[in-house]
């Protein structure tokens, strides 16, 4: 069964955009050759994306090879398919990783042992319920990603279709 996606990076110095490249080509099996244009929310940087189809766990196989370089700033999501939930990964070099799973309307699905631990957390005082919910829903990625995904608007989209 197959699913589709989108790849946004949303910044990348110039010398890791090949890299970039080569990783999601090793992902995808296939030559990749993205569009990069200047990303305007931090000058030096650039952006591409581009859409993507094939098996589900593409998505977190794409989060993986990328995930490794500090400099980058990225989001894979995967739509739901009828053998898997959709899913968002969105990496910032302050940040990290963050994964969610989304339903079919592009909500996060949060787990119910995620949500019982932030209670916990809260309970014990070791953290607000408030900043733990926001957490579990990405609100500190969606934040710093913001400023790139408006600078994005407009920005060529490449449809790359894998065949299997």
């Amino acid at each position: 069964m197959t699913t589709r996606g989108v790849l946004y990076v949303h910044s990348a110095p110039r010398a890791l955009c090949p890299h970039v490249e080569w990783a999601v080509a090793g992902v995808l099996g296939v030559r990749v050759q993205l569009d990069w244009i200047r990303q305007p929310a931090a000058p030096g940087t650039w952006r591409a994306e581009f859409s993507w189809q094939g098996e589900a766990g593409t998505a977190s196989k794409l989060a993986s090879a990328l995930r490794g370089w500090h400099l980058l700033r990225f989001e894979v999501t995967a739509e739901p398919s009828p053998t898997a939930e959709g899913e968002r990964y969105s990496a910032t070099p302050d940040l990290g990783i963050f994964h969610a799973v989304t339903g079919i309307h592009g909500d996060i699905l949060v787990p119910e042992d995620r949500l019982r631990a932030a209670l916990a957390r809260s309970a014990q005082g070791e953290g607000d319920i408030e900043a733990e919910i926001a957490k579990l829903l990405g609100k500190p990625w969606d934040d710093e990603l913001e400023p790139f995904r408006y600078a994005g608007e407009g920005a060529p989209v490449r449809w790359l279709h894998q065949v299997v």
